[in-house]
């Protein structure tokens, strides 16, 4: 050999394999701080390693990933709300999670035996081990709960809101705008159902009737709460129902114990039973009389329904990690009031309590020793209590338990094409005042064998031409031995009526003298 094969040997040497030009790190502690920065930072360990190329590619990827993902947190928030809920786009998140995590996995374990020095003897592989697993667990954990969290969405948004078409509904609106279902709308008016059901009871009563009108530009909300034992509810005159009862649901001279049957809270389960398929085809026939019946009686179109089911209440109070509510009179936990049966245990007043999801249903439903008004009260503030317990860090750390809770719990007819623009009203309502619509319960006659529906129709009307935040006077923290008409059970006034609306915030304050004196 002479200088040209020498000269040919150092040619060779310089352009060599990738795996002959990799400069690995000199000690152990080198190569294992190089290896968590290729962790931290992808496709820098490929660099170091003498992969130039691939890992230059590789680190713009993940910086652009890392741009795309803080420009959709910060700019387009109310897009990534609205793709939770289209099982398309989550199954394709759900693919996305699980590649770019398998693909920085790959990384990690490319870049360390880039970069483990040739002599770092058993001790020094040992570690090296160690590390990259640890690193490649702290990649898959977190990629293996967005990815169940992810399902549990989609799986939950398919089994409780359906597509338009694969479902039958009586009353459901026929069309809908897709792409901006509120232009013509000024207010979305939903009907609220608690079905009253559990251990030992048969069929299903919605002792909890709630409208709630949304203003669709402000997401302003109104409540509307209608007394279980309504009776004569009426019909629209082109349904077929109003020919079978032209004065209303009900019959004369009945007992008390008779007009149960006849009251609002049995329409769901009665009329169905009485009637079968006389509204046609439906999924779920007991809340399409009852919409078409609560229309009536308010002079609203109800769009859609939310049957909330009572026996599993407690589950997604639970899976929320409980509510925050204030309690300003002791409220049974059981006990059955026309037996003359106590209960065993009792919730007692105080401020700021955090009720799991047993107490919380019992807040909610809890009849014995006090009266219909005083538990729509309460069911008002349950609801205003899971709405502020569902914060984005409980919805983040706890949703799969959170979507397997409402898969039990829910039933409507809204369709999944409609759940975008839900969400986005959703967010909306989160941040704006959430009020209630004031009744007198007596100039009405709600209480009444024949309740004056002409004067609900107009009250509610009157209530909400007015801007609930306008209407109602800022929150204010009740002062002890002041009872104020707000945060009376029912609403009940005092010396002054309150307006036609009250904010949650006052009505659901804690003010246990003005609710004894309220009694």
């Amino acid at each position: 050999m002479g200088r040209r094969a020498r000269a040919t040997s150092a040619a060779g040497s310089s352009t060599g394999t990738p795996e002959q030009r990799r400069t690995p790190a000199k000690t152990v502690p080198q190569s294992l701080g190089l290896t968590l920065l290729s962790a931290l930072l992808p496709g820098s360990g490929l660099i170091l390693g003498g992969r130039r190329r691939l890992g230059a590619v590789v680190l713009t990827l993940s910086l652009v990933l890392v741009g795309l993902g803080l420009y959709a947190g910060f700019w387009r928030r109310d897009d990534v709300a609205q793709s939770i809920v289209v099982p398309s786009r989550l199954l394709g998140i759900a693919i996305g999670i699980g590649v770019l995590a398998l693909g920085w996995i790959v990384v990690v374990v490319a870049s360390h035996r880039l970069l483990r020095p040739a002599t770092g003897g058993p001790g020094g592989r040992a570690a090296g081990a160690i590390l990259v697993g640890l690193l490649c667990f702290a990649i898959t954990a977190p990629a293996a709960l967005g990815v169940q969290s992810v399902l549990a969405q989609r799986d939950l948004v398919e089994n409780v809101f359906v597509s338009q078409g694969e479902s039958k509904s009586a009353t459901r609106p026929e069309t809908v705008n897709v792409k901006d279902p509120w232009e013509d709308k000024p207010r979305l008016n939903l009907l609220l159902l608690g079905g009253d059901d559990g251990k030992g009871r048969t069929g299903v009563r919605t002792d909890t009737v709630i409208v709630a009108s949304i203003d669709t530009k402000t997401g302003d909300t109104a409540l509307i709460s209608l007394p279980r034992q309504l009776m004569f509810m009426p019909f629209p005159k082109d349904s077929p129902l109003h020919k079978i009862y032209p004065n209303g649901f009900g019959r004369e001279g009945l007992s008390l114990t008779g007009r149960l049957e006849w009251m609002l809270t049995a329409m769901y389960q009665n009329i169905p039973a009485m009637h079968p398929g006389i509204l046609g085809p439906s999924d779920n026939e007991g809340a399409d009389v009852v919409k078409q019946s609560v229309g009536e009686a308010t002079g609203l179109d109800i769009d859609y329904y939310l049957q909330v089911n009572l026996q599993g209440f407690d589950q997604i109070v639970d899976a929320l990690g409980g509510i925050t509510v204030n309690v300003n009179e002791r409220v049974a936990m059981g006990g059955v009031s026309s037996a003359h049966i106590p209960p065993g245990q009792w919730l007692e007043p105080g401020p700021n309590q955090h009720l799991d999801g047993f107490k919380a249903l019992w807040f909610a439903r809890g009849r014995y020793g006090t009266s219909d008004d005083e538990r729509q009260v309460r069911q008002r503030c349950a609801i205003k209590g899971i709405v502020d317990a569902a914060d984005p860090k409980t919805l983040a750390t706890k949703y799969q338990a959170i979507a397997r809770a409402g898969k039990n719990l829910l039933r409507t007819d809204i369709p999944q094409e409609l759940l975008p623009a839900l969400v986005e009203l959703g967010l909306r309502v989160k941040s704006a005042t959430v009020s209630n619509v004031f009744l007198d319960q007596s100039k009405l006659r709600l209480k009444y064998l024949h309740p004056d529906y002409a004067g609900l129709r107009e009250t509610i009307a009157k209530a909400l031409e007015h801007d609930p935040v306008t209407t109602t006077q800022p929150p204010v923290t009740p002062t002890p031995g002041k009872p104020t008409a707000l945060n009376r059970p029912g609403g009940a006034p005092a010396a002054t009526p309150p307006g036609p609306t009250e904010d949650l915030r006052d009505a659901c304050a804690y003010d246990p003298t003005g609710a004894q004196n309220g009694r």
